[in-house]
C-alpha cells in the first residue's frame, strides 16, 4: 500500500529534518564553546561512567600525594631532630673525654659539668620535637611531650603504636620514630646517662667508664636516623609513582572529557554549511501557494 505524499507531509518531514539539523548545530556550538565532549551524562552514558571512574582514581591519587607530603614533613622533622641529637651526643662524648683528664682542676671540671647539663636539656628538647602539634617520637600518643621533664625524664609515648600514612591502595609507610627505643626511658635513658656523667664529674669519679655507654647511645641514635632515612626514601619513591599515575589518569580523563578543538571547529563549520543548504533546499522545494495563506 502506497502512502499519499501531500504538501503537509513534505512540510512536516522538512520541519523534522531542519529541527534535527538545528539541534545538532546547537550541540556543536555548545561543544565548541566549552571544549568538552561531555556536558551532561546523556551525551554519552558509557563515556560518563568511564569519566567518573577516572576522576575517582585521580581524587585518590591526589589524596595519596597529600599523605606523602605530610609523611615527608614528619620524617624530615625526625631526621633533623636525630641529626641534632647526634651532634649533641658527640659533644657529650668529647666533654666526657676531657673530664677524664686527671690534670683538670675543679673549676674546669665544673665548667664541663655545667655545659653537660645544658646539653642534656637540649637533647630533651630534641626528643620532644613536634610536627604540626604532634610528637614525632611518641607514636600515637597525644601527650604534651614525648618525655616528661622529670629527673630522669620518662617516656610518655604509647608503646607499640605507630603513625602511618597511606601512599597507595595497598601500602602504608610509618612516619614517626620510636622515642623509647632511641632515647631510652627513665633510669635507662640517655638523659639519665648524661646526668650520671655530670654526677661523676662533680664527685671526682673517673668518667671514662661511661664512654662505652655514650658510644652505644650515639650508635642507637644514628641507627634510628638511618631507619628514618630509609622510610623517607620509600616515600620519595611512592611520590614518583603517584606523580606518574596522576599524569596517566589526567591524560585518560582529557581523552574522554576534552574535545579536540580543531575537529570540533571543523565539524561546526560543516554543520553550519549543511544547515544553510537544508534551509535553501527546503525553501525551494516547499514554496507557499495562495491556498497556504487561505487555510
Amino acid at each position: 500500500m502506497l502512502n499519499r505524499v501531500t504538501n503537509l507531509t513534505m512540510s512536516a518531514a522538512a520541519q523534522r529534518n531542519l529541527q534535527a539539523g538545528q539541534s545538532k548545530l546547537a550541540a556543536l556550538q555548545d561543544k565548541a564553546s566549552n571544549l568538552k565532549n561531555i556536558t551532561r551524562p546523556s551525551d554519552d552514558p558509557a563515556a560518563t561512567a568511564n569519566l567518573l571512574a577516572t576522576k575517582s582514581q585521580l581524587s585518590a591519587a591526589g589524596q595519596y600525594g597529600n599523605n606523602i607530603s605530610d609523611g615527608n614533613g614528619w620524617l624530615t622533622t625526625a631526621d633533623s631532630a636525630l641529626g641534632m641529637s647526634t651532634n649533641i651526643l658527640n659533644r657529650v662524648r668529647d666533654l666526657t673525654v676531657q673530664a677524664a683528664n686527671g690534670s683538670l682542676n675543679d673549676t674546669a671540671k665544673e665548667a664541663i659539668a655545667v655545659e653537660l647539663e645544658g646539653l642534656n636539656k637540649d637533647l630533651l628538647a630534641q626528643a620532644n620535637t613536634q610536627y604540626l602539634g604532634r610528637n614525632i617520637f611518641a607514636g600515637s600518643s597525644d601527650s604534651a611531650g614525648a618525655f616528661t621533664s622529670a629527673t630522669p625524664p620518662v617516656y610518655n609515648g604509647t608503646p607499640g603504636s605507630t603513625v602511618e600514612r597511606r601512599v597507595d591502595a595497598s601500602q602504608t609507610v610509618r612516619v614517626d620514630a620510636d622515642g623509647g627505643a632511641i632515647f631510652g626511658d627513665g633510669a635507662g635513658s640517655v638523659f639519665a646517662l648524661v646526668s650520671n656523667v655530670v654526677a661523676d664529674i662533680r664527685s671526682g669519679a673517673n668518667v671514662s667508664s661511661r664512654l662505652p655507654a655514650i658510644g652505644d647511645r650515639i650508635k642507637t641514635v644514628i641507627e634510628g636516623r638511618a631507619e628514618v632515612g630509609a622510610r623517607q626514601a620509600k616515600l620519595l619513591s611512592a611520590q614518583d609513582s603517584v606523580d606518574g599515575l596522576k599524569l596517566t589518569l589526567d591524560a585518560q580523563r582529557s581523552g574522554i572529557e576534552d574535545a579536540d578543538m580543531g575537529k570540533t571547529v571543523l565539524d561546526l563549520k560543516l554543520q553550519e554549511t549543511n544547515y544553510q543548504v537544508a534551509l535553501a533546499v527546503t525553501a525551494k522545494a516547499l514554496q507557499p501557494t495562495l491556498m497556504d495563506f487561505l487555510r
